[in-house]
């Protein structure tokens, strides 16, 4: 397998974790807009893990668009 097709099937892969994330994300915050007044702590846990992975929605981003730019440089 040439280089090239290796860095896309990476990019691929990592556009499968970008949409879970994503996803994910989204269920998190419809679900913290409905149950917001179920209590603080369940809340504050919501709010963690929304900012949890919308850091991992930005990481895998800038992965990507660097594995990009590697393949511009092949």
């Amino acid at each position: 397998m040439s280089k090239i097709d290796k860095l896309k099937e990476r990019i691929n892969y990592l556009k499968v974790w970008l949409g879970i994330f994503v996803v994910t994300n989204i269920g998190l915050i419809g679900w913290l807009a409905e149950h917001y007044a179920d209590g603080i702590p369940k809340a504050i846990v919501a709010f963690i893990s929304i900012m949890t992975i919308t850091v991992l929605v930005l990481l895998v981003h800038r992965k990507i668009n660097n594995k990009i730019d590697e393949l511009e440089e092949l």
